[in-house]
């Protein structure tokens, strides 16, 4: 995992600090399938923050709805920390958020195209389409199964946005 202290539910946070900064958020989500973006929602006040969510979970998708640059993925595959950050800043410019985060990698069974299960890579980004980049790739254990790193991925992906948007 990371060296960031846990936040027990970093969602409810996340939704009152860009609350309070006026700022909105949009989601791109793979491997945690809408996970994401259905924590965000489950938070009373969301829909002052909370743009939307794009699954894109077929790799053609993340080209045709994110402008995930098709010769990216065709040199890394969709499991890559460039194919994260280009979801993130995608999201962000198609639903006019001021922050994204997304998500992307291999919850299992098995491995895709010579990527471990477990590995995940998260971005955020923002203010502003261009704004920074916080990326990073985990090496969860496979033992966690499918689900346990989908929910994994999701608070990670949450306490990421958190620290990028800043509590």
């Amino acid at each position: 995992m990371t060296g960031r202290p846990a936040v027990p539910d970093p969602a409810p946070q996340l939704v009152r600090v860009l609350a309070q900064q006026g700022r909105t958020l949009a989601v791109a989500e793979s491997l945690t399938g809408g996970l994401v973006a259905a924590a965000v929602v489950d938070v009373p006040g969301a829909s002052a923050v909370l743009r939307g969510g794009v699954v894109a979970y077929a790799t053609d998708l993340k080209a045709r709805l994110l402008d995930v640059d098709p010769d990216l993925l065709s040199r890394v595959g969709p499991v890559d920390p460039a194919v994260a950050e280009a979801m993130a800043r995608g999201a962000a410019a198609r639903l006019g958020a001021d922050y994204a985060v997304a998500t992307t990698g291999v919850a299992g069974p098995d491995p895709q195209d010579g990527h471990p299960v477990g590995e995940v890579h998260v971005a955020v980004v923002g203010p502003g389409e261009q704004g920074p980049v916080t990326v990073i790739t985990l090496w969860l254990d496979a033992g966690l199964g499918r689900a346990g790193i989908r929910a994994a991925a999701r608070e990670e992906a949450l306490a990421l946005a958190l620290d990028h948007v800043g509590s």
